[in-house]
This record gives C-alpha cells, sequence and structure tokens, in this order.
C-alpha cells in the first residue's frame, strides 16, 4: 500500500497547494506555500515512480527526479516562515536558494548520487561526496525554520498564536517523518515508515487555513468542506475500483496507470465546472443568440437598477427594458399606495382598456392574497390549467383580474416578508410561452426590483421630509421678521395717515400737497416692496435654476432683515466685488441661506456692533472660479467643540432653536455643487463664507473631490469637512 499513500500524498498536498495559491496569489506568503506543496507533490510522486521501477536505470532517473522536488523543501520552509511573520532576512533566504541550486546542479552528476541499490525498501541512491552536506542544509535550515517559528509563538498572543502552534505541529510531523527516509541511504537499518505521513504536513495546515485563517484565507466552511469531501468520497472509491477491475481483468496492478486515472479524474472534477459557464456561454452566443442577448439585458438592468433612485424613471427603465428584450407588446407595474389603501398602476406601456387612473386592486382581493401568501410567479395559463382540475378555489377571480390588466405572467415584488407591488408581462409578440429559463430570470428580475423600488420610495420620502424641513425654516424665519415688519409697515402708514387728516385743510397749499405726494408716494413703495419680498420669499416653489445677479438677490434679503439689525443698532456694510457677472443659482434658495446667515449673525452681535457682507471672485485651486459672500459679524463667536457640529441637523447652542437653519443652507449650497467655509474666534466674531461655483456642472460630482480643506487649529471648518 506505500505507492498508494505516495498517490494519495501527491494529489493531497498539490490540491491544497492550487487552493492557497488561487486564494491569494496577490501575496508572495501564498506563492511560497503553493511552491513548497508543489516541491513535496513533486517529491512523493518521484517516490512513488522509484517504488514501482523494475531496474536500476529507471530508479537512478526516478532518483533524481525526486530530489529535485526534495532540494528546495528547506530553503522553501525557511522563506515560508519568514514571510508569514513579515520577518526580513533577506541575505539568509539569498544564500538558501543558492545553496539549493548547487545541489540541484550536483544532482545530476556522480556528485550527489553516485547510483541505486536495491534493499529492503525498494531502490535507494548510492550517496555522492555532496550527499552529506545536502543533509546538514536539509537539517539546518528546517532548524533555523523552527526557530523562527518559535520566536514568532513567543511574541504572538491572540489568535495568531494558535495559528503557529498549527504550524509548529504540522511542520515536527512532516519533517520527522520525512528524515525517517535518510537512514536507509547511510546503510542504517530504520525503515522509512515516516514517508507515506509527510502528507500530513499539508493536511494540518490546511486545517488551520479553514478552523483558524492562516494566510487571511477567510474560508465559507461548509462550501469548501463539502467540495473537497466530495472530492475525495469520488476519487478514493474511484481508485480502488480501477485498481480492483485491473486485478480481476489483468491479473496484476499498474499503479502508473492508476495514477494517470487518478489525476484524471481530480482534473476532471476541478476543470468541468469552470468550462461549464463559459461553454454554454459560448454555445448560447452561437446558436441561440437571441436568447443570449436577452439575458445580457436582463442581467445589466439588474445590474443598473441599483443606481436609480428617482422611482418614476426606475420603472420606466425596468418596463422598456424588459419590454423589448423579451419582445413583450405589454407591462404594467402596480404599486401599494399606503395612503389610499390599495395598489395602483405606476407605470405601463401598451395598456389598451385599462383605466390607468381608475384601476385599483384591494389589499383583500383574492390576487393580492394569492400573491403575499405564495410569493410565487403566476402564469396565467398555468393557472387555468389548475383551475380545471379545481385545484385553485379562487382561480376564476385571479384570472379575471389578470385579464383586466391584460397580464400574461404576473410577477410579486416582495421585500421583507411585504408585497409591495406586482409587475405584469402581457404576451410575447411572436406568440411563444415564457419558459422556465424566461420565468427564473424574471423572479431575479421581480426580488432586484422590488429592493430597488422600495430604496426609490424611501428615497422620495426622504426628499419629501427634507422640503418640509426647508420650508419649517423658512417659515421660522418670516416668524421672526413679522413683528419687525409689522414696525416697519405702521410707521410709514402713520406718516400717511397724518398728512390725510391734515389733507383738507391745507389743500390749497399747492407746496403742502407736492410735499405730501412725494413722501407718500415713497412710503407706499417701501411697504409695496417690503410685502412683496416676503411674499415671494414666503411662496412656496419648485426648485428653479436661473442666472441671477447675487447683489440683487443680496439686497432684497437686507432689504428684509434691516429693521432686525436697527433693533440693536447693528451697523450692516456692504463690500460688492466688480466684474462679478450672474451666475446660475436657485434665487429662493439662496435668499434662504442668506437669511439665515443673517438672522444668526444679529442675534450673535452685541447692540452697536458690525455685520459686513462681502462679495468677490476667488479661485480656490482646483480648477474652478468661484463667487464667494462672506458674512462677517462682530458677535462672540462660536466654541472650537460646537464648530464640528454646527452643520448637523437638530444642533443648537440657542434655547429656542430648531437647530435645521445651518444644516439646511449647508444642504442648498451643497446641491449648488459649493460650500460653505466658518472662521470663529470666540470673543472676535465669526465669519461665514459661502463659494458658489461661477459655471457648475449639475450633473457632476466630480469636481467636490478636490475642495479645499481649512486648517481646523485656526478654528476654521469647511461644510464639506463635517459631513
Amino acid at each position: 500500500m506505500e505507492p498508494i499513500s505516495f498517490l494519495f500524498g501527491v494529489v493531497i498536498t498539490i490540491l491544497i497547494g492550487v487552493f492557497v495559491y488561487l486564494k491569494g496569489r496577490e501575496e508572495i506568503t501564498n506563492r511560497i506555500w503553493g511552491l513548497l506543496c508543489l516541491s513535496v507533490g513533486w517529491w512523493y510522486f518521484g517516490r512513488y515512480m522509484r517504488s514501482t521501477s523494475v531496474n536500476e536505470t529507471d530508479a537512478l532517473f526516478w532518483c533524481r527526479f525526486l530530489y529535485i522536488g526534495a532540494i528546495f523543501i528547506p530553503s522553501l520552509f525557511l522563506h515560508f516562515c519568514l514571510s508569514l511573520f513579515r520577518i526580513k532576512k533577506k541575505k539568509v533566504v539569498i544564500t538558501a536558494y543558492i545553496l539549493s541550486f548547487i545541489f540541484f546542479i550536483s544532482n545530476f552528476t556522480d556528485l550527489f548520487i553516485k547510483s541505486v541499490t536495491s534493499k529492503l525498501f525498494g531502490f535507494y541512491p548510492v550517496p555522492g561526496i555532496f550527499y552529506p552536506f545536502y543533509l546538514l542544509f536539509f537539517i539546518a535550515y528546517i532548524s533555523l525554520g523552527f526557530f523562527e517559528l518559535d520566536r514568532a509563538y513567543r511574541k504572538a498572543i491572540g489568535y495568531r498564536r494558535n495559528q503557529i502552534k498549527y504550524i509548529f505541529l504540522a511542520s515536527i510531523v512532516g519533517f520527522l517523518s520525512g528524515l525517517t527516509t535518510f537512514p536507509l541511504v547511510f546503510n542504517i537499518k530504520i525503515p522509512p515508515v515516516g514517508a507515506p505521513f509527510v502528507s500530513l504536513y499539508a493536511i494540518i495546515i490546511a486545517y488551520a487555513i479553514v478552523k483558524h485563517r492562516l494566510m487571511d484565507i477567510n474560508i465559507v466552511i461548509k462550501k469548501g468542506a463539502t467540495y473537497s469531501l466530495l472530492v475525495l468520497f469520488l476519487l478514493i472509491p474511484s481508485l480502488v475500483l480501477v485498481t480492483l477491475i485491473q486485478k480481476s481483468f489483468f491479473g496484476s496492478i499498474s499503479y502508473s496507470f492508476s495514477f494517470i486515472i487518478l489525476v484524471l479524474l481530480a482534473v476532471a472534477t476541478f476543470i468541468f465546472p469552470r468550462l461549464k459557464p463559459g461553454t454554454e456561454k459560448t454555445i448560447e452566443q452561437i446558436l441561440f443568440k437571441g436568447k443570449y442577448d436577452y439575458k445580457k439585458t436582463l442581467n445589466d438592468l439588474s445590474k443598473a437598477m441599483i443606481s436609480i433612485l428617482d422611482k418614476k424613471t426606475l420603472l420606466a427603465k425596468i418596463i422598456n427594458t424588459t419590454t423589448e428584450a423579451m419582445r413583450v407588446e405589454k407591462a404594467s407595474i402596480i404599486l401599494l399606495d399606503e395612503e389610499r389603501g390599495g395598489y395602483y398602476i405606476q407605470s405601463s406601456k401598451g395598456l389598451g382598456e385599462v383605466d390607468r387612473e381608475g384601476f385599483s386592486l384591494a389589499k383583500d382581493g383574492h390576487l393580492i392574497k394569492w400573491l403575499s401568501k405564495n410569493g410565487e410567479i403566476i402564469v396565467k395559463e398555468e393557472l387555468e390549467r389548475k383551475i380545471d382540475r379545481g385545484n385553485v378555489p379562487a382561480g376564476v377571480a385571479i384570472i379575471k383580474r389578470l385579464n383586466d390588466m391584460e397580464s400574461e405572467v404576473c410577477i410579486p415584488l416582495i421585500t421583507r416578508q411585504k408585497l409591495i407591488g406586482l409587475y405584469n408581462i402581457g404576451k410575447k409578440m411572436n406568440g411563444d410561452i415564457f419558459s422556465h429559463e424566461d420565468l427564473a430570470l424574471l423572479e431575479t428580475l421581480g426580488n432586484q426590483a422590488a429592493v430597488a423600488i422600495e430604496n426609490a420610495q424611501l428615497y422620495d420620502g426622504l426628499k419629501k421630509s427634507e422640503a418640509q424641513m426647508r420650508r419649517a425654516d423658512k417659515l421660522a424665519a418670516l416668524g421672526t421678521l413679522t413683528a419687525g415688519l409689522a414696525h416697519e409697515i405702521r410707521n410709514p402708514l402713520v406718516t400717511i395717515k397724518t398728512f390725510t387728516q391734515l389733507l383738507p385743510e391745507r389743500f390749497d397749499d399747492i407746496e403742502f400737497r407736492d410735499h405730501f405726494l412725494k413722501i407718500t408716494s415713497g412710503e407706499v413703495d417701501r411697504i409695496c416692496s417690503l410685502v412683496n419680498e416676503l411674499l415671494e420669499f414666503a411662496r412656496p416653489s419648485e426648485p428653479n435654476f436661473h442666472e441671477d445677479d447675487i447683489k440683487d438677490v443680496a439686497e432684497k434679503i437686507i432689504l428684509l432683515i434691516d429693521n432686525e439689525a436697527r433693533k440693536k443698532d447693528i451697523k450692516i456694510n456692504r463690500i460688492y466685488g466688480k466684474e462679478i457677472p450672474p451666475i446660475m443659482i436657485d434665487k429662493e434658495q439662496i435668499k434662504q441661506v442668506l437669511l439665515n446667515l443673517f438672522l444668526n449673525a444679529i442675534e450673535a452681535t452685541p447692540e452697536n456692533g458690525t455685520i459686513t457682507f462681502e462679495t468677490g471672485l476667488i479661485n480656490k485651486g482646483n480648477s474652478r472660479d468661484y463667487v464667494q459672500m462672506k458674512i462677517r459679524d462682530t458677535g462672540k463667536g462660536i466654541q472650537k467643540d460646537d464648530l464640528e457640529h454646527i452643520f448637523t441637523p437638530f444642533f443648537t447652542t440657542k434655547h429656542q432653536g430648531s437647530g435645521l437653519g445651518l444644516s439646511i443652507s449647508h444642504k442648498i449650497v451643497e446641491e449648488h455643487k459649493g460650500y460653505i467655509e466658518v472662521e470663529s474666534t470666540v470673543g472676535n466674531g465669526t465669519t461665514f463664507s459661502v463659494y458658489l461655483p461661477l459655471t457648475p456642472f449639475r450633473n457632476d460630482t466630480s469636481d467636490r473631490v478636490n475642495l479645499p480643506f481649512v486648517n481646523k487649529n485656526r478654528g476654521n471648518y469647511s461644510a464639506t469637512d463635517l459631513r
């Protein structure tokens, strides 16, 4: 049985080496381990062939062959130990490989092996002059490897220590077994009983890989173990069967033939699963091009759905791609509407008599109940056959609903065990039936579409919540302004009332009348401006980007907050940069940003303070020109610890603040492809700098990669830093 054990060693060692190499071929440790296993497998194969040799010539050839592997084992073992523990001893490793190459060259001469001689356990080499030095080299470098293992073990902790235990155990078993092959070479009558057990070295290491993630290989143990056991259960019985057949039919056993059969079986076992997908793909491309193309299209759709967050776009993409790929005329997607308490058509193509607006499916309807309970695709044709056999009690009602939707295949859209909708597909244009392959693809597509649709709905909800928060923040700002604006409107009205009361008495006074007209006209214009700006700011509006002059936008906001500033005798200075062109902005959103910043500045600034508003053009070194708006106050400043959180939603240091103003302002500026910087020193005021790109690219987000980062040690923070 010794030859059989050598064959087993070849297969096991090579398989484990290839497995580890493929799992981490970019790692030097994995590559060295693969070469070490190859050397041991080479040695095993040479041992097997030498044990089956019948003459000295063949035995000498296979003896030199096996030492090609054995000569490199000490060098590779030491290199493996050093590499595994990241120990750098380059000179030691190079010296080991140089000695290995010297022995490798001498192996083909009488200096290493003079000849072979037959002994109790087969042919063994007659050592040459270099052979004893090879044995010393073997023992020395293996011992050095053990020394490095021991040193690493003493320093290691945790799971790393456990890994080294297994390497130590495996090395002791493997090399003690291997050393039993040397005594007979020197006519010491100790049988090589350990030689068949050298493969235990690789087996123990393989266990350490699976159990303790040696060499950072994280394996799905269930799958890997099942696959490995399946291979062993196939190969070992096959080898026994081949051996018995040879004995029965030919009266003798050829171990070489048995080994070749074993290798072919192993190769077929590993290669066939890898060749199968490629072969199927090639055949489909050549013989079934249409089917291949539509499968590829649907697979591409599955990947594309992940990145689409707009629900309307997503639904249209699913329907258009599916109908074109499968050559279907009609399709519809019906989704659950919780507010209306039913399922309604959200997107469709080619539907004829179906009333899109009026059509709905009740939550307690037979079709919805069936889909929720079974979670399977309904094929109308198959369902009709089941109804004929009486297997579906509510089948007639379900078929009626399918006919109403002009659906041949109904795919449930289920996520988190909840039916969020259904996807209906009509007949194929060529009249073909939907194959099992079609249905499997549609089922996979339905699962992925359900997740993508739910994500899109969550995104819609998030946008609505954000819009509500912006609206609430805008109304809060208006509430702050209301009392001051009422006073601002009442003052000119008092003036107008006084002039009106005096007018009958002094009607004939031309100078009085002219002065009256001039004063009242100016006051009325001022009231109109205030009311118009207030109404314009308060009016809900959709995002609307146009070219606007930053100076005009700022002046309209300063008009609204001027009274708040005057309450505290705060002076607002304006410094407008020259030759600033109009830029593409949503005017109402930028007004909200400026209003938030101005109100914060007024609140932070003490009486008789100053607020400076400044604009200018600036290049921040990322190939983009920006319009800069600075609002600088002379207030108390912001604490350094608070600076890191000022753009965080709901963070506030005010007693009655909502904590939304700055976070919403940051979001608005970010949507304009801009950013906000803050510089603040306690006791010396705060400066908010808003940067809006001169020429924004609405669909380009790459420019945000190079936005500047500000030194936080000076109390400067960029809103882009705080995300």
